[in-house]
């Protein structure tokens, strides 16, 4: 059946967003892309995940003639999309390889009759004989190009596919308006997705990186997996991903919480398309609480009610990190974005980044190729200066973007510091003096194992053939366990006194580590008040509620039936309606249609859908109290 909207060329832009999208008024930046599109300005819409920018084009598509593309990078994307307009009464349909030849000829036949009116494809498919003889003979009035930031080599997911939409538009008989949309850019990405997409006259609209519902933490700890399940344990009943920064550690992750009674499935390129595809199902459908991935995992994916993401490794780079910590928290509610760390971690980013190209495009020349390099080098620095800051973590986040805050935020690890300081510039001392002997000894020096061993006496035949044992500080530390040794060492790498250097990585002095040697620099270790476990930071800080829903028995009830419903149609729970719609729904207890039309995020289509039985389980709710 034809969208009614196809047909309506009475409605306005504030129509389409109460009657289908279920607001009142639009999101900072949303009005001023809508506008430039509907005028027939191209417009670049840089917003954080969460903040809408998927209306900014789906209402103009609405109100325009003809057809509107969306090039969307994922699969996943399509089909949350898609699913996601079904349910708001909006014909929407996809065209990926998940299709036959035959699906997609019937899908672009409806879409030519009108049927669709927005149609997303795959960046690939573009150049396809099928759909390029379609885009000749159907007016396509909007190419929204999603994900904007795969078409630079300087973004963090360059995909080379993306350099073909301009040409692709460019081939249209009659050049469509064209939107790009990225959450998170750097002024080097968003002059490439100007020029490369071959914007005109275009609307630009930075709303800025913040989002203020997301709670920010970098934790230290001394066993990771642990303290993960510690993490996951105060979060039960909660959706969240864990990242992790190989295939191998996804296995020993995913293995490990499954033993300890957690419902964890995994993701990532090694694994069969059917398991990745029933795995991902699982996760957005709230069969799994917890997804343990690669960052194969993500982009795109709509699944608005995820309450946190950990991060078991550190990424290589702010904007990857923020990309995916940015999953976290969609529909607005409370969120927590934790990233644990290690020496180790900055060890394996560093020797991937000396010993492999794998990030680097073979089409690049030698010079553009050194070029990426280097940037990736930076881009690692800045990671680095995040874990080890001890001040504001979303300012330091939203400076890297060049957006400038004021003052600390008060609602993240860097602002809200539980932990307690301990004095260990003494032994500081005694372990940069152990390697500084080590390395006039040796000129290529040892790796930290050896280090340890020399430091804690150890008899081991390698220090003795070494001669190690000869040094004035062998044995020094003979007093403290090798783990209380190995973290002072990696507080040491992470503060910049020591580094790791070399494909077999050798423990090294750096020019800082004179500052403790010799000019009287002190060493802290912060100690969380009231925790055992060694370099654990601000971990046992009170996990977000969802927003606080003035009545949690009701929103209880309103959770349940939400679920019913989402079985009952075969659909991920959240698409039914968010969390922050119930949440608003406990708080206003609608008892009529009109007030049920007032709760945000519901429009006229999913009240009529489902506003009976929602009103008649609110109706028994307050007779029962």
């Amino acid at each position: 059946m034809p969208c009614e909207l196809c047909y309506n060329s009475k409605m306005t832009k504030f129509d389409v967003l109460k009657r289908y999208f279920g607001y009142t008024s639009f999101r900072p930046g949303q009005e001023a892309l809508i506008d430039a599109l509907l005028s027939g300005q191209d417009a670049l819409g840089i917003m954080p995940t969460g903040a809408g920018k998927s209306v900014c084009y789906q209402i103009p598509a609405m109100l325009l003639p003809g057809v509107t593309l969306v090039i969307s990078p994922l699969i996943a994307l399509m089909k949350d999309q898609v699913t996601n307009l079904t349910e708001r009464g909006i014909q929407a349909a996809f065209i990926n390889s998940s299709l036959t030849s035959g699906e997609c000829r019937d899908i672009l036949r409806r879409a030519a009759t009108g049927q669709y009116k927005i149609i997303y494809i795959a960046p690939e498919r573009l150049e396809t004989e099928t759909f390029l003889r379609f885009a000749e003979k159907t007016e396509i009035s909007l190419v929204a190009v999603d994900e904007a930031h795969c078409v630079s080599q300087w973004g963090q997911n360059f995909r080379p596919s993306y350099l073909k939409i301009a040409g692709f538009i460019e081939s249209l008989p009659t050049r469509p308006v064209v939107g790009a949309f990225t959450g998170t850019a750097t002024d080097k990405v968003k002059s490439d997705m100007i020029h490369l997409l071959r914007l005109r006259d275009t609307q630009d609209v930075t709303t800025g990186f913040d989002r203020p519902n997301l709670y920010f933490e970098v934790i230290k700890p001394g066993s990771k997996s642990s303290y993960l399940r510690k993490l996951i344990r105060k979060r039960r009943g909660k959706s969240g991903i864990i990242y992790c920064s190989t295939r191998k550690t996804v296995e020993l992750v995913c293995e490990d919480l499954r033993r300890h009674g957690i419902s964890a499935v995994r993701y990532h390129a090694g694994l069969d398309e059917e398991e990745r595809r029933r795995n991902q199902d699982e996760f957005i459908y709230d069969h799994a609480e917890v997804m343990v991935a690669t960052n194969a995992f993500g982009m795109g994916i709509d699944k608005s009610n995820v309450s946190f993401v950990i991060h078991y490794n550190m990424p290589k780079s702010l904007e990857s990190y923020y990309q995916e910590a940015g999953r976290a928290g969609r529909d607005g509610t409370d969120a927590d974005c934790i990233l644990m760390f290690s020496a180790e971690d900055f060890r394996t980013a560093r020797f991937l980044i000396q010993s492999s190209d794998m990030n680097i495009n073979e089409e690049l020349t030698d010079e553009e190729r050194q070029a990426v390099y280097q940037r990736d080098k930076e881009r690692l620095n800045k990671m680095e200066g995040y874990c080890k800051t001890d001040s504001c973590l979303r300012i330091y986040i939203l400076e890297y973007f060049g957006q400038h805050g004021n003052g600390d935020c008060g609602n993240c690890g860097g602002c809200n510091e539980t932990s307690a300081s301990q004095d260990i510039t003494t032994e500081a001392k005694q372990i940069l003096s152990g390697v500084a002997r080590v390395e006039r000894k040796l000129q290529y020096g040892v790796g930290g194992m050896l280090i340890i061993g020399m430091l804690r006496g150890s008899r081991e035949k390698r220090i003795m053939q070494l001669g190690l044992n000869e040094l004035p500080t062998y044995g020094i530390m003979r007093d403290m366990s090798k783990k209380t040794v190995r973290e002072y060492i990696d507080h040491l790498v992470v503060g910049g006194y020591l580094e790791m250097y070399g494909e077999y990585p050798v423990l090294r002095l750096t020019a800082r580590a004179g500052d403790v040697l010799f000019r009287d620099k002190k060493v802290y270790l912060l100690i969380p008040e009231g925790d055992s476990e060694f370099l654990e930071v601000s971990a046992e800080r009170a996990v977000p509620v969802e927003a606080a829903p003035t009545d949690d028995g009701l929103f209880a009830a309103l959770k349940s039936l939400r679920t019913e419903l989402a079985l009952e149609s075969n659909v991920p729970a959240y698409v039914i309606f968010s969390n922050a719609a119930l949440i608003n729904m406990a708080e206003r207890k609608p008892r009529t249609n009109e007030d049920f039309l007032e709760v945000h995020g519901v429009g006229e289509v999913k009240a009529a859908r489902y506003g009976e039985q929602f009103l008649k389980l609110i109706g028994d709710y307050i007779e029962n109290q």
